[in-house]
């Protein structure tokens, strides 16, 4: 570590620390920082709709002639009453339903709509993802591929409708480090 010291021409002077390419770093580092937080809602894919957060809607790739889509996402619910997600849409879908996937004893899959829709619990989170819950979008319109988005609409019994947007991944790939899962060839 060095000490400078700066006079001017009044007589006045500073006393540093730091080298100036340091504080020049040091400067930059600090401005980088505040730039990415200020800047990183813009990244973030998540919408709301009152108490509820939902959290990066996305899909897989499908592969051509693909009939189905499946979509996950999460839902966080931050208020004191639950709600429930009675229904679902997709601009890439001629019909859009909810599912659940399960694994009976037997090493059995079996998928089926969900009667009902799907308890988002007062304080609690509900998680839409491959092996479990998710979004079926069939009769697709056509195909989506990885780096793409589409529009679609989520629709509370409480909080309403909110529109969202998937974000298209990988075809063999899952978000934040899901396994992939289900639908086996039919993009769940």
């Amino acid at each position: 570590m060095s000490i400078s010291i700066r006079c001017a021409a009044s007589g006045a002077c500073s006393v540093s620390r730091f080298h100036p390419s340091a504080r020049r770093l040091g400067i930059a580092g600090v401005t980088l920082m505040l730039l990415f937080a200020i800047c990183q809602p813009l990244f973030a894919h998540g919408f709301k709709l009152g108490d509820l957060e939902i959290g990066h809607p996305w899909s897989r790739a499908t592969p051509q002639g693909a009939k189905v889509a499946a979509g996950y996402l999460t839902i966080r619910n931050g208020g004191a009453a639950a709600d429930r997600l009675v229904a679902a849409s997709g601009e890439i879908a001629g019909k859009t339903e909810i599912h659940e996937m399960s694994v009976d004893d037997k090493g059995v899959m079996t998928m089926r709509p969900v009667t009902g829709g799907v308890e988002i619990p007062a304080g609690g989170e509900a998680a839409l993802k491959p092996g479990s819950f998710h979004i079926m979008f069939m009769d697709l319109k056509r195909g989506v591929k990885e780096g793409e988005r589409f529009k679609g609409t989520l629709t509370f019994e409480k909080a309403g409708t909110v529109d969202v947007e998937f974000a298209v991944e990988a075809m063999g790939g899952g978000s934040g480090g899901q396994e992939a899962g289900g639908h086996g060839g039919h993009g769940g």
